[in-house]
């Protein structure tokens, strides 16, 4: 079997094409094309079927299951394929270990060293309980993270681009820095004792409850990663799709609850948004494969209510009375993340 690897501009990658056996998979084309480029490694690699001039829809990707034999036409011996090059990739435990120790390792700096005499304060610095208590949060959160990075997670893709890493560090370590520098500051007024237990105890239950979550996803998928998009069940995935961004955006509502600095709820609005913004797309994901019921009216009667009042110009998704999303026009109405209410115009 003859396979033709070229560029989207149709220049060929290799030239004369590969000779490849008739049961090669597609995981045995990319170690080909590895073999004879060298720096083209695997999970650089990104293989397509070409489209027609003019064609407006989305190249199919070649799945690294199947095999090269799948997608000639016919009896056909020749197949060209579209290469492009996703450039240097490192590993998900990789990207998220550095994201996460930049926080880990600079708000303690803000707590134990002197850090404000170079910003003019030079007399003494009076910590507070409240300030003691926010590190081992802090500290807790993040150590958390790195553990169930390498030993809960179980990633779909092996790898990222390596420009994730200095996007991910510069947005992590830099809102780390920014709300240090804030909760720890020698002006800083500390809250109350009870709104300060009230936040880290709403916050520290939020943090053993998005761990379960992260046990739940890990069940649904085989120890390689494989096992597609399905949907989590049990817990707080009986009431919304995302319950690990849901308690992940809640454990920093206690944080800021019991810190309450200006900082800490920048970081709470943005990171609310992008959460937001992946449960979303990932809701959509699942509604193409499956439907599944939301029985919202049941659970929360007084919350609708209020949104019937509210949203006077909309009308409940019928789709609630038989417990599944219909196929009408749906807007999603997020509450922090929590809970994902549905409703049609």
């Amino acid at each position: 079997m003859k396979v033709t690897v070229v560029t989207r501009s149709g220049r060929e990658v290799i030239k004369g094409g590969l000779e490849l056996d008739e049961s090669a998979t597609v995981v045995d084309l990319q170690e080909a094309i590895h073999r004879r480029t060298k720096k083209y490694y695997p999970a650089r690699q990104r293989l397509t079927l070409p489209l027609q001039p003019g064609s407006k829809e989305r190249p199919v990707v070649l799945n690294y299951k199947k095999s090269v034999k799948d997608y000639c036409d016919g009896n056909s011996g020749n197949l060209t394929v579209v290469f492009k090059d996703l450039g240097p990739q490192v590993s998900y435990r990789i990207l998220f270990f550095w994201e996460y120790l930049g926080p880990l390792l600079i708000y303690p700096i803000f707590y134990f060293f002197p850090v404000y005499q170079y910003f003019g304060y030079k007399g003494e610095r009076l910590i507070h309980p409240v300030q003691t208590y926010a590190l081992y949060y802090w500290c807790f959160h993040y150590f958390k993270r790195i553990m169930e990075t390498f030993f809960v997670h179980r990633f779909s893709h092996a790898t990222s681009p390596l420009s994730n890493v200095f996007r991910n560090c510069a947005y992590y370590w830099t809102f780390g820095s920014y709300i240090a520098y804030y909760v720890n500051h020698p002006l800083y007024t500390p809250v109350s004792d009870l709104q300060m237990k009230i936040g880290f105890g709403f916050g520290l239950v939020c943090q053993v409850a998005n761990f379960y979550c992260h046990i739940l996803l890990r069940n649904l998928r085989s120890p390689d990663g494989n096992g597609g998009y399905q949907i989590p069940h049990g817990f707080l995935f009986n009431i919304v799709t995302c319950a690990n961004y849901t308690t992940e955006i809640y454990q920093w509502v206690g944080f800021n609850i019991a810190t309450q600095t200006v900082a800490g709820y920048v970081f709470l609005v943005v990171a609310a948004a992008i959460m937001t913004n992946w449960a979303l797309a990932k809701h959509r994901r699942l509604r193409k494969v499956t439907c599944f019921s939301l029985f919202l009216n049941k659970l929360f009667p007084i919350l609708l209510h209020t949104l019937k009042e509210a949203c006077a110009s909309y009308t409940i998704n019928r789709g609630f009375n038989s417990g599944f999303l219909s196929d009408s026009s749906l807007y999603q109405i997020h509450f922090l993340g929590c809970f994902s209410i549905y409703v049609s115009s």
